[in-house]
């Protein structure tokens, strides 16, 4: 009887995993679900790119036109609809079909055209977002925010996992000073929260006349990654983040693109390596041992870049790889690079003050930096600031 009734335990807790598993939902499927019910009968107008996809791929532009919404255009953000376009690099109008253009929100304005806003009654936002304050799909929902409430129109999210939200939330809370496009939220450099959660954060903080409408996703868990949900569906949301490792890895190295280190744009491992001519691997390695980071293997690299920094050049630095989801830190990460870089190449590392401390969201990090304060003392200020972020803003998440 004993082992019967472990076998029916079994299968209950097996039969329960399954249900809640095959429970997720993007929120796109959850309006497709609604056959769109809330866009009906309005003028629509959507944010995306070609990373917005259900599980099945369908393209969630696809999905409103299939219901018969009356989707008048797309707008597309920075790496553009297709997302071929480098970072930084300037996107132009095109269109998708005969009859669907597709607005450049990354040209000679990052915000939507006020004239055209005013052929639309709701602007539908569905991008993957990446889970780092500097990846700028944030600031391009803050802005198509702003200007659907000045021009009196509804706002819609649908929602997206974090794909990394139990990453714990870290760096630096960005400094209104220095907001900017890379840095547009008063968040953690790691936030921990999905775009629609933002959005509705930023709606109590700064745009309460602005109507919003977020469509949430179903069987969502905040404390796990989103390649353990089960349909989740990997899709790079720009041309250097190819896998999910790269994912957990962006917000380890991606500050290195302020400094004259490459971060490994232009060769086949963009942000899992890095590395400069004038870079001694065995040296670096060393430094960044002492550190004892969790869950993160290092090991010396060279590589040649095709293109960006040191393009055709032989660049040697570091490789690192996730060997432990649950104990890595990315910033703990970050800085220890950063440090370490700083102390073997003060004079090489070149650290960009301009666009280091946008992408930092304060000077306070790159200065204790350059001072080579101690990494717990670094790790305990931004800690601080998270925490206090976390106290003021506690109902700032829409799901356990």
């Amino acid at each position: 009887m004993g082992r019967i009734a472990s076998f029916l335990l079994l299968l209950l807790v097996f039969a329960s995993s399954a249900a809640r598993a095959e429970g997720f939902r993007y929120g796109l499927e959850v309006l497709d679900a609604q056959q769109c019910a809330p866009l009906q009968g309005k003028r629509v107008g959507m944010i995306t790119n070609a990373a917005a996809v259900s599980k099945l791929g369908e393209p969630g532009y696809r999905v409103l036109l299939r219901h018969g919404v009356d989707l008048r255009f797309l707008m597309a953000p920075e790496h553009g609809f297709t997302l071929e376009r480098e970072a930084g690099e300037s996107v132009e109008n095109s269109a998708v079909g005969a009859n669907l253009t597709v607005y450049s929100l990354y040209g000679e304005s990052k915000r939507p055209d006020p004239e055209l806003l005013k052929t639309i009654d709701v602007l539908v936002f569905d991008l993957q977002d990446a889970g780092v304050r500097c990846y700028t799909y944030i600031s391009t929902m803050k802005l198509a925010m702003e200007a659907c409430r000045d021009a009196s129109i509804g706002f819609m999210v649908l929602d997206r996992p974090n794909p990394v939200s139990p990453l714990p939330a870290s760096g630096f809370v960005l400094d209104r000073d220095y907001e900017s496009f890379v840095g547009a939220a008063e968040l953690p450099f790691i936030h921990g929260m999905t775009v629609g959660e933002i959005a509705a954060w930023l709606q109590q903080e700064d745009y309460r006349e602005l109507s919003l409408q977020v469509v949430r996703m179903i069987g969502y868990r905040r404390d796990l990654f989103a390649d353990q949900l089960s349909g989740y569906r990997f899709r790079p949301p720009s041309p250097n983040i190819r896998d999910f490792e790269t994912l957990l890895l962006y917000p380890a190295t991606v500050m290195l693109e302020a400094t004259a280190v490459s971060e490994g744009r232009g060769t086949d491992a963009p942000f899992k390596q890095f590395g400069a001519p004038f870079i001694d691997s065995s040296a670096l390695l060393a430094e960044l041992e002492a550190y004892r980071l969790p869950g993160v293997e290092l090991k010396p690299v060279s590589f040649v870049p095709a293109s960006g920094k040191f393009a055709g050049t032989e660049c040697n630095g570091i490789r690192l790889a996730v060997t432990g989801r649950a104990a890595f830190n990315p910033f703990m990460t970050q800085t220890a690079i950063l440090l370490a870089l700083q102390k073997l190449y003060p004079d090489q590392l070149v650290l960009d003050e301009g666009f280091f401390d946008k992408l930092a969201g304060t000077s306070r990090y790159r200065r204790m930096i350059v001072k080579q304060k101690p990494m717990r003392k670094i790790l305990d200020a931004a800690w601080r600031e998270v925490r206090e972020f976390e106290e003021d803003n506690e109902a700032r998440f829409l799901y356990p």
